[in-house]
């Protein structure tokens, strides 16, 4: 018998922001082969582990073929069985239509997890559902993530989508904030091959400082790393911004033109020194000067912050600070700064710019952002009576009861529901309350566009790759079921259903009508896409300012006054120290969340699930590595094997988030195996941004005990 022929697919990895080309070699319906795309002109040949571990996603013996309805057993206990699609869709549609008859479309709540914005079918048609249910009980992952950049966004540049990109290939001098990128690969930052791109910038004589109260994988590449205290990073990044007014530092060249409220800054840290921060932070005020002179004078300079200066409690307060920074010593909007995307399909001049607080949480006056309440509400929504009370929940590509503070009090709160429904291929510690699961196809079954993360990139490209394997007969793609979700809810409520286009077509007429589409040279479309499988160069980044601002003027904000009150905020909330402990979370290069547990070549070698601990923390309490310990919160408390390590700072602990598995009701063997314990059993869904909403999963204050 002869060999079945080998084919050959151009894909781009989903599986985080860095968007690597790959080549993917396939028998059958088998994949036999997944290396780096050399042609790729982001991604450059380059991959991570992630990128194989395709392979396993796609085969899993535990993701979901068919649809699931939850039932009860005689012995009362709860069970899924596999159901056919159109039962499964009226099942849900019924319960949608139901609900909003009988108690308004805000009783629908709905939440969206991560995932969901590595898909485009998912971006592209859950209008064609919820344009039919405007709750105001929308929920995301970007509450618990990324919120403080988007609301500095809209404030500052007048789009929330409108994010600076550091220009590391182009740079001489990077201050890195609350950020590993060599375990991420970049997050609202776009920046495949990263470790090579800093190394290139030490190596032309550049300079890479990471402030971080861990010593992270890139603070160990770095020219230097600063610890800093969990939470006090404003202090840092005012007394930088005070340095550069203070010192003649201050220098935004043609930024001046256009920029308002630089005045208003610099009587707002008129008092807040070097000084002042050191002992809240720990970074001596020598350095912070240094520091601050140093990102000045340098002839292309970097600020740039993520999820730790992000999910803490002054959030939107850091990520404003570090605009201020770059504007300020005339950093942004220049090559080897931080400068805006022009990407192919234009997420800035297609979206709405966002809005906020034009609407507040029923239980405690939390505000919306892009018509999305934070997060850390959600089970006060579900719990509280009255009007707006969510009795159906709604879920896509997300496992809140993991990834969300508190998640104990949502795991109970779920099974209060009337109803639930989940787009998800995995049955899990969310999906488990779930009354009906509607998986969608692998994703190698259907075609991948990037929408959101070119707008994120390090330079300008577009690629479009068709799908590796076929549908398999009797399966949908999540936009199919969104569409005809839609078409049923339309039905039931005497609604006129929404037309179902293709992803392709509609991210086609996006291309065409962009910047390189029918109008330009470039002449953009996706059959050119499909010519060019490994992607086209649009070229590098350019300044675009002030005709790429969004602000109704054209003009940079600084002066902004919720911002500018929260300083007094940070003031008053740190003009104590705390003896307790800080719990910080932390990622892995062969991680993403909960939804890659399940992979034998992501979970395999040693646990990674263990208490980080600094030795001389370890000798004060009498602790050994090795032993148990257990992490006390205000919501409760959790086990964890101790591990001393001296990249912690002294009074700081870290565990890495998404673990807490084998939990009754999942189906996850290899997850299971490794079921670790949940961060989020711990982080508090009342300890926030107060300004932003966004949750504080950082900082977090906690106690230690042993464990007999």
């Amino acid at each position: 018998m002869s060999e079945l022929p080998t084919q050959t697919h151009h894909r781009v990895c989903h599986l985080c922001e860095a968007m690597c080309g790959l080549v993917i070699q396939t028998q059958d319906n088998t994949v036999v082969d997944i290396r780096g795309d050399q042609d790729d002109p982001l991604s450059r040949g380059h991959v991570c582990p992630k990128a194989v571990a395709l392979k396993d996603i796609h085969e899993d013996p535990d993701r979901l073929r068919k649809p699931m309805k939850r039932i009860r057993t005689v012995a009362g206990e709860y069970r899924h069985v596999e159901i056919d699609w159109p039962e499964a869709l009226d099942l849900a549609a019924d319960a949608l239509a139901t609900t909003i008859e009988r108690h308004g479309v805000d009783a629908v709540g709905a939440y969206f997890g991560n995932p969901s914005v590595h898909n485009y079918g998912m971006l592209t048609h859950q209008r064609n559902l919820f344009r039919h249910i405007r709750t105001r009980n929308r929920f995301s992952a970007t509450s618990v993530d990324q919120l403080p950049h988007h609301l500095v966004s809209l404030w500052c540049f007048g789009h929330m989508l409108l994010n600076p990109i550091p220009d590391v290939d182009r740079t001489h001098y990077f201050l890195m904030l609350g950020a590993n990128p060599l375990a991420s690969n970049g997050s609202i930052w776009t920046v495949p091959d990263v470790r090579k791109r800093l190394k290139d910038l030490k190596a032309r004589g550049g300079k890479l400082v990471v402030v971080d109260p861990r010593r992270t994988e890139t603070a160990e590449l770095a020219s230097e790393h600063l610890f800093i205290r969990p939470g006090t990073d404003a202090a840092f990044l005012l007394a930088i911004i005070h340095v550069l007014f203070r010192n003649d530092r201050v220098n935004p060249g043609v930024l001046a033109d256009f920029t308002d409220g630089l005045e208003t800054v610099e009587q707002a840290v008129a008092d807040l020194t070097p000084e002042w921060a050191s002992p809240l932070t720990g970074i001596n005020a020598d350095d912070i000067v240094r520091v601050a002179h140093e990102l000045a004078d340098a002839e292309a300079g970097i600020c740039y912050g993520r999820m730790g200066v992000s999910t803490q409690a002054f959030g939107a307060l850091c990520q404003w600070a570090i605009q201020v920074i770059n504007v300020a010593t005339g950093h942004l909007d220049k090559p080897g700064g931080s400068l805006f995307t022009l990407p192919a399909m234009d997420q800035v001049v297609n979206t709405n710019p966002g809005g906020f607080g034009r609407f507040a949480s029923r239980g405690r006056g939390l505000p919306e952002f892009n018509y999305e309440l934070p997060a850390v509400t959600m089970v006060d929504e579900i719990t509280t009576p009255g009007d707006g009370q969510i009795r159906l929940m709604f879920t896509g590509a997300g496992n809140p009861v993991l990834s969300t503070p508190n998640g104990r009090a949502l795991d109970d709160a779920l099974e209060t529901l009337e109803f639930m429904i989940s787009v998800d291929p995995a049955l899990n510690e969310t999906t488990r309350h779930a009354d009906v699961i509607l998986p969608p196809t692998s994703p190698l079954e259907h075609d991948h566009y990037d929408i959101a993360f070119h707008n994120l990139a390090i330079r300008n490209t577009a690629r479009y790759n068709p799908a590796v394997f076929d549908k398999p007969e009797g399966a949908l793609h999540d936009w199919e079921i969104f569409s005809a979700l839609g078409e049923r809810v339309a039905a039931r409520l005497n609604l006129e259903p929404m037309a179902s286009v293709p992803p392709d077509r509609l991210v086609d007429a996006a291309l065409r009508g962009g910047p390189y589409g029918d109008d330009s040279e470039w002449q953009l479309s996706i059959d050119r896409l499909k010519a060019h499988p490994s992607g086209i160069d649009l070229g590098p980044l350019n300044p675009s300012c002030p005709d790429r601002l969004q602000t109704p003027d054209k003009r940079i904000r600084l002066a902004i006054p919720e911002v500018l009150e929260d300083i007094e905020r940070f003031r008053r909330d740190n003009a104590e120290t705390s003896d307790s402990y800080r719990l910080i979370g932390r990622r892995h290069v062969r991680d993403n969340n909960s939804w890659m547990h399940n992979h034998h070549r992501l979970m395999k070698g040693k646990s990674r699930c263990h208490l980080l601990m600094h030795p001389d923390d370890m000798a004060k309490e009498g602790w050994q590595t090795g032993m148990t310990v257990a992490v006390h919160g205000r919501v409760g408390s959790i086990e964890a094997e101790l591990q001393g390590s001296d990249e912690m700072m002294p009074g700081v602990i870290s565990l890495p988030h998404g673990y807490g598995h084998a939990r009754g009701g999942t189906v996850g063997e290899i997850a299971n195996q490794h079921a670790g314990v949940s961060c989020n059993d711990v982080t508090d869904e009342q300890f926030i941004d107060a300004l932003s909403g966004n949750a504080a999963v950082n900082g977090v204050p906690v106690t230690l005990s042993a464990c007999s």
